[in-house]
């Protein structure tokens, strides 16, 4: 498990559908080692802090496995990394094998995984396209976000290191396909419910699922 790339962005105003919106989901390869602070990365900031970033939404993790997949659904090659907005794009993590409340260290910092990233509009202004919104929640290539529980340095190529297992085991995948498809598995309702390590808004909505 490695870290391929870091990513970052500034906030930059787009036209769209004659609006201006302003936006971060452009990032870009940075390069040597980068700070990893308790709110960003140094060099990325995002825009609206209403539904990005804050504690739990830290950094976003994006696999590099699922980009063939993409590049082939959407016919372009021209994808770099950082393409969906990742802050870091990785290699041997995915939603099925990465668990909410996991703890990792990459660099000399320290994480905590703690929910999938939902797409929101920004994402279709990205790919000029609004209907991939649907298709990349459909295709539970989401990625997730890290908290992080300890400042560091990260660069490209540093090993992705597995510190603890979150003993409730619920996947990343887990949790995506129990909101997708709006499923009335009880038990995996309650169990994610009940998930610390899953930021409050996500139990609330959840347990009021589950009643």
């Amino acid at each position: 498990m490695q870290l391929l790339s870091i990513n970052v962005g500034q906030p930059r105003d787009i036209e769209s559908r004659g609006e201006v919106v302003r936006t971060s989901i452009f990032k870009e390869p940075v390069f040597g080692r980068v700070r990893v602070r308790r709110l960003n990365i140094d060099g990325d900031q995002q825009s609206d802090l209403t539904v990005h970033g804050g504690a739990d939404k830290a950094v976003y993790v994006y696999p590099s496995e699922h980009y063939p997949f993409w590049r082939e659904e959407l016919q372009r090659t021209d994808l770099p990394w950082g393409a969906f907005g990742e802050n870091f794009t990785t290699t041997g993590l995915d939603e099925t094998n990465v668990h909410i409340g996991d703890r990792l260290r990459l660099g000399s910092a320290e994480f905590v995984v703690t929910q999938p990233r939902m797409p929101c509009y920004k994402l279709g202004i990205r790919f000029g396209r609004p209907d991939i919104l649907k298709r990349f929640l459909q295709s539970e290539r989401t990625g997730f976000y890290l908290a992080v529980t300890l400042e560091g340095d990260v660069e490209a190529g540093d090993a992705v290191a597995v510190l603890e297992r979150d003993p409730e085991a619920i996947s990343v995948r887990d949790v995506v396909s129990l909101y997708s498809s709006g499923g009335d598995d009880r038990e995996l309702l309650r169990r994610v419910s009940n998930l610390g390590s899953l930021p409050q808004h996500w139990r609330d909505y959840f347990g009021r699922r589950l009643s």
